[in-house]
């Protein structure tokens, strides 16, 4: 299995990536395949601490020198924090996309939902398949 994903998380067809974090939360990025596409990020727009999402509703947006993604939510759930550093440094997204660039964290609300996103394994080939 390559770096590129990894195997402790999980993968949205949207190519956000969640990372249980306990207590029946989870953190939301992108994955590298997706920041790849963006290139360099120097604007993002995250959602307001205590919003309600469902599983594919629009949470944010992110914009690059190349274009303006938007960000879906992989999981039903609150948005609980965000990541305030990227409002003065974005470019932490493409400096470390797994770690410092998180975007959002949420009390996810179906672990099952959870389950449901793809693997490494399974998101790698799903790209490769593009």
């Amino acid at each position: 299995m390559s770096e590129t994903y990894p195997n402790d998380l999980r993968y949205s067809e949207d190519h956000e990536w969640v990372r249980r974090q306990g207590d029946g939360l989870c953190r939301v990025g992108i994955t590298a395949f997706a920041q790849d596409e963006l290139g360099e990020v120097v604007f993002v727009d995250l959602p307001e601490v205590g919003k309600v999402f469902e599983a594919g509703d629009e949470i944010g947006t992110i914009e690059s020198v190349k274009a303006v993604a938007e960000i879906y939510s992989p999981v039903a759930g609150e948005a609980v924090a965000v990541n305030g550093a990227l409002e003065d440094e974005p470019e932490k997204v493409n400096a470390d996309v797994y770690g410092d660039g998180w975007l959002v964290e949420l009390r996810y609300s179906s672990e099952a939902e959870l389950e449901a996103l793809m693997d490494a394994e399974a998101y790698e080939q799903f790209v490769s398949g593009r």
